[in-house]
Protein backbone atom coordinates (compact mmCIF):
# COMPACT_ATOMS: atom_id res chain seq x y z
CA UNK A 1 0.00 0.00 0.00
CA UNK A 2 0.98 3.62 -0.52
CA UNK A 3 -0.26 5.69 2.42
CA UNK A 4 -0.63 9.44 2.74
CA UNK A 5 0.17 10.51 6.32
CA UNK A 6 -1.18 13.88 7.40
CA UNK A 7 -2.47 15.65 10.51
CA UNK A 8 -3.95 18.93 11.74
CA UNK A 9 -1.36 19.75 14.42
CA UNK A 10 1.22 20.60 11.77
CA UNK A 11 4.30 18.95 10.33
CA UNK A 12 6.33 19.64 13.48
CA UNK A 13 3.91 17.83 15.79
CA UNK A 14 5.71 15.32 18.02
CA UNK A 15 2.97 12.78 17.26
CA UNK A 16 3.43 12.74 13.47
CA UNK A 17 6.74 10.91 13.09
CA UNK A 18 5.92 7.99 15.44
CA UNK A 19 2.83 7.33 13.30
CA UNK A 20 4.79 7.60 10.06
CA UNK A 21 7.55 5.30 11.29
CA UNK A 22 5.06 2.66 12.47
CA UNK A 23 3.26 2.76 9.13
CA UNK A 24 6.62 2.41 7.36
CA UNK A 25 6.77 -1.12 8.76
CA UNK A 26 3.65 -2.21 6.85
CA UNK A 27 3.49 0.06 3.78
CA UNK A 28 5.17 2.83 1.82
CA UNK A 29 4.31 6.29 3.12
CA UNK A 30 4.43 9.92 2.13
CA UNK A 31 3.94 12.76 4.61
CA UNK A 32 1.89 15.74 3.44
CA UNK A 33 1.08 17.95 6.41
CA UNK A 34 0.23 21.60 7.13
CA UNK A 35 2.93 24.09 8.01
CA UNK A 36 1.02 25.17 11.14
CA UNK A 37 -1.63 24.03 13.56
CA UNK A 38 -5.17 23.74 12.14
CA UNK A 39 -6.92 22.27 15.18
CA UNK A 40 -10.71 22.71 15.12
CA UNK A 41 -10.49 24.18 11.60
CA UNK A 42 -13.16 21.88 10.24
CA UNK A 43 -13.18 21.09 6.53
CA UNK A 44 -12.15 24.18 4.55
CA UNK A 45 -11.45 24.08 0.83
CA UNK A 46 -8.99 26.81 -0.16
CA UNK A 47 -10.06 28.32 -3.48
CA UNK A 48 -9.49 32.07 -3.04
CA UNK A 49 -5.70 32.09 -2.79
CA UNK A 50 -2.71 30.05 -3.97
CA UNK A 51 -1.52 27.05 -2.02
CA UNK A 52 2.11 26.09 -1.50
CA UNK A 53 3.55 22.61 -1.06
CA UNK A 54 7.26 22.56 -0.31
CA UNK A 55 9.52 19.57 0.19
CA UNK A 56 10.67 19.19 3.79
CA UNK A 57 13.37 16.89 5.15
CA UNK A 58 11.83 14.92 8.01
CA UNK A 59 13.63 13.86 11.20
CA UNK A 60 14.10 10.31 9.89
CA UNK A 61 15.87 11.64 6.78
CA UNK A 62 12.98 11.05 4.38
CA UNK A 63 11.33 13.77 2.31
CA UNK A 64 7.80 14.96 2.96
CA UNK A 65 5.59 17.82 1.86
CA UNK A 66 4.71 20.85 3.96
CA UNK A 67 1.73 22.89 2.79
CA UNK A 68 0.28 26.31 3.52
CA UNK A 69 -3.17 24.74 3.28
CA UNK A 70 -5.49 23.05 5.74
CA UNK A 71 -5.37 19.28 6.35
CA UNK A 72 -8.14 18.78 3.80
CA UNK A 73 -6.13 20.84 1.29
CA UNK A 74 -3.10 18.62 1.93
CA UNK A 75 -5.08 15.54 0.97
CA UNK A 76 -6.57 17.26 -2.09
CA UNK A 77 -3.17 18.49 -3.29
CA UNK A 78 -1.65 15.04 -2.88
CA UNK A 79 -4.55 13.33 -4.65
CA UNK A 80 -4.69 15.83 -7.51
CA UNK A 81 -1.08 15.36 -8.51
CA UNK A 82 1.50 16.95 -6.23
CA UNK A 83 2.17 13.38 -5.12
CA UNK A 84 2.68 11.55 -8.39
CA UNK A 85 1.70 8.08 -7.18
CA UNK A 86 -1.85 6.88 -6.61
CA UNK A 87 -2.79 6.90 -2.93
CA UNK A 88 -4.24 3.71 -1.44
CA UNK A 89 -5.07 5.06 2.02
CA UNK A 90 -5.10 8.27 4.06
CA UNK A 91 -4.09 8.07 7.73
CA UNK A 92 -4.58 11.33 9.63
CA UNK A 93 -3.00 11.85 13.05
CA UNK A 94 -1.96 11.18 15.66
CA UNK A 95 -4.00 14.14 16.84
CA UNK A 96 -3.17 15.60 20.24
CA UNK A 97 -6.64 15.70 21.77
CA UNK A 98 -9.54 13.32 21.26
CA UNK A 99 -12.05 13.64 18.44
CA UNK A 100 -15.16 12.13 19.96
CA UNK A 101 -18.85 12.53 19.17
CA UNK A 102 -19.70 15.90 17.67
CA UNK A 103 -15.98 16.74 17.50
CA UNK A 104 -15.97 15.13 14.06
CA UNK A 105 -17.67 18.27 12.69
CA UNK A 106 -14.89 20.54 13.98
CA UNK A 107 -11.81 18.38 13.63
CA UNK A 108 -9.15 19.05 11.01
CA UNK A 109 -7.85 15.53 11.65
CA UNK A 110 -11.22 14.07 10.70
CA UNK A 111 -11.56 16.52 7.80
CA UNK A 112 -8.41 15.08 6.22
CA UNK A 113 -9.90 11.58 6.44
CA UNK A 114 -13.19 12.83 4.99
CA UNK A 115 -11.35 14.51 2.10
CA UNK A 116 -9.78 11.17 1.32
CA UNK A 117 -13.14 9.38 1.31
CA UNK A 118 -14.72 12.13 -0.84
CA UNK A 119 -12.01 11.41 -3.40
CA UNK A 120 -12.50 7.67 -3.26
CA UNK A 121 -9.56 6.92 -0.93
CA UNK A 122 -10.16 4.85 2.23
CA UNK A 123 -9.17 6.70 5.38
CA UNK A 124 -8.48 6.44 9.09
CA UNK A 125 -8.44 9.33 11.59
CA UNK A 126 -6.35 8.73 14.72
CA UNK A 127 -6.44 10.79 17.93
CA UNK A 128 -5.37 10.47 21.57
CA UNK A 129 -7.20 11.93 24.56
CA UNK A 130 -4.30 14.07 25.71
CA UNK A 131 -2.85 17.44 24.77
CA UNK A 132 0.51 16.67 26.40
CA UNK A 133 3.36 14.95 24.52
CA UNK A 134 3.52 11.29 25.47
CA UNK A 135 4.85 7.95 24.24
CA UNK A 136 3.03 7.50 20.93
CA UNK A 137 4.57 4.15 20.03
CA UNK A 138 1.67 2.03 21.26
CA UNK A 139 -1.04 4.03 19.46
CA UNK A 140 1.15 4.28 16.35
CA UNK A 141 1.74 0.53 16.25
CA UNK A 142 -1.98 -0.11 16.71
CA UNK A 143 -2.72 2.24 13.80
CA UNK A 144 -0.29 0.26 11.64
CA UNK A 145 -1.99 -2.99 12.69
CA UNK A 146 -5.39 -1.51 11.83
CA UNK A 147 -4.07 -0.55 8.39
CA UNK A 148 -3.33 -4.23 7.81
CA UNK A 149 -6.93 -5.11 8.70
CA UNK A 150 -8.15 -2.49 6.24
CA UNK A 151 -5.84 -3.89 3.55
CA UNK A 152 -7.21 -7.38 4.19
CA UNK A 153 -10.92 -6.59 4.47
CA UNK A 154 -11.37 -3.22 2.75
CA UNK A 155 -13.73 -0.42 3.77
CA UNK A 156 -17.11 0.40 2.24
CA UNK A 157 -17.32 3.51 0.08
CA UNK A 158 -18.23 6.75 1.86
CA UNK A 159 -16.97 5.49 5.23
CA UNK A 160 -13.89 6.11 7.36
CA UNK A 161 -12.68 4.83 10.72
CA UNK A 162 -12.40 7.28 13.59
CA UNK A 163 -9.95 5.94 16.19
CA UNK A 164 -9.43 7.42 19.65
CA UNK A 165 -6.96 6.32 22.33
CA UNK A 166 -7.33 6.85 26.08
CA UNK A 167 -4.67 8.89 27.86
CA UNK A 168 -3.22 5.97 29.80
CA UNK A 169 0.07 4.04 29.52
CA UNK A 170 -0.21 1.53 26.67
CA UNK A 171 0.07 -1.45 29.03
CA UNK A 172 -3.05 -0.18 30.84
CA UNK A 173 -5.26 -0.07 27.74
CA UNK A 174 -8.07 -2.58 28.33
CA UNK A 175 -8.81 -3.50 24.73
CA UNK A 176 -10.58 -2.37 21.57
CA UNK A 177 -14.22 -1.26 21.50
CA UNK A 178 -16.23 -0.92 18.29
CA UNK A 179 -18.34 2.13 19.05
CA UNK A 180 -20.81 4.72 17.84
CA UNK A 181 -20.43 8.48 18.08
CA UNK A 182 -21.41 9.84 21.46
CA UNK A 183 -22.85 13.20 22.45
CA UNK A 184 -20.28 15.82 23.31
CA UNK A 185 -21.09 18.53 25.84
CA UNK A 186 -19.47 21.88 25.07
CA UNK A 187 -19.19 24.47 27.83
CA UNK A 188 -18.27 27.45 25.67
CA UNK A 189 -18.29 30.93 27.13
CA UNK A 190 -17.83 34.28 25.42
CA UNK A 191 -14.90 36.31 26.74
CA UNK A 192 -15.16 39.97 25.72
CA UNK A 193 -12.28 42.44 26.03
CA UNK A 194 -11.22 45.86 24.77
CA UNK A 195 -8.11 46.51 22.70
CA UNK A 196 -5.95 49.65 23.23
CA UNK A 197 -8.24 51.56 20.84
CA UNK A 198 -11.30 50.66 22.88
CA UNK A 199 -12.65 48.27 20.28
CA UNK A 200 -14.21 45.02 21.44
CA UNK A 201 -12.66 41.68 20.62
CA UNK A 202 -13.68 38.21 21.68
CA UNK A 203 -12.37 34.82 22.69
CA UNK A 204 -14.46 31.67 22.86
CA UNK A 205 -13.42 30.13 26.15
CA UNK A 206 -15.03 27.95 28.79
CA UNK A 207 -14.59 24.80 30.80
CA UNK A 208 -13.02 21.61 29.37
CA UNK A 209 -15.13 19.45 27.10
CA UNK A 210 -17.48 16.91 28.56
CA UNK A 211 -19.62 14.16 27.12
CA UNK A 212 -22.42 11.71 27.83
CA UNK A 213 -20.70 8.36 28.54
CA UNK A 214 -23.45 6.07 27.27
CA UNK A 215 -22.27 2.48 26.98
CA UNK A 216 -21.29 1.70 23.41
CA UNK A 217 -20.20 5.23 22.53
CA UNK A 218 -16.72 6.44 21.76
CA UNK A 219 -16.91 8.74 24.79
CA UNK A 220 -17.64 5.81 27.10
CA UNK A 221 -14.90 3.65 25.59
CA UNK A 222 -12.11 6.22 25.94
CA UNK A 223 -13.23 7.20 29.45
CA UNK A 224 -13.03 3.53 30.47
CA UNK A 225 -9.59 2.82 29.03
CA UNK A 226 -10.50 1.30 25.66
CA UNK A 227 -9.35 2.16 22.17
CA UNK A 228 -12.46 3.36 20.37
CA UNK A 229 -12.92 2.45 16.70
CA UNK A 230 -15.98 4.09 15.15
CA UNK A 231 -17.08 3.58 11.55
CA UNK A 232 -18.36 6.97 10.37
CA UNK A 233 -20.56 7.21 7.29
CA UNK A 234 -20.58 10.40 5.22
CA UNK A 235 -24.28 10.12 4.30
CA UNK A 236 -25.82 12.14 7.14
CA UNK A 237 -29.40 11.85 5.84
CA UNK A 238 -31.88 11.36 8.70
CA UNK A 239 -33.76 8.59 6.93
CA UNK A 240 -36.08 7.99 9.87
CA UNK A 241 -37.37 11.59 9.69
CA UNK A 242 -38.29 11.67 6.00
CA UNK A 243 -41.79 10.31 6.58
CA UNK A 244 -42.37 12.94 9.28
CA UNK A 245 -41.38 15.64 6.80
CA UNK A 246 -43.73 14.24 4.18
CA UNK A 247 -46.58 14.49 6.68
CA UNK A 248 -45.83 18.21 7.01
CA UNK A 249 -47.17 18.51 3.45
CA UNK A 250 -44.73 21.31 2.61
CA UNK A 251 -46.03 23.41 -0.31
CA UNK A 252 -44.36 25.90 -2.64
CA UNK A 253 -46.73 28.65 -1.52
Amino acid sequence: MYILVTNDDGIDSPALMPLKQALDQVAETVVFAPDRNWSAAGHPKTMHKPLRADLRKLPDGSQGFCSSGAPSDCVALAHLGVVERKLDLVVSGINMGANLGYDVFYSGTVAAAVEGVVNGIPAIAVSINSFEPTDYRGPANFAARLVQYVARHGLPADLFLNVNFPAVPWDDVKGVAITRLGRRVYRDELVSRLDPRERSYYWIGGEPLGGVPDIGTDIWAVANGYVSVTPVYLDMTAYHFREDLRRWDIQLS
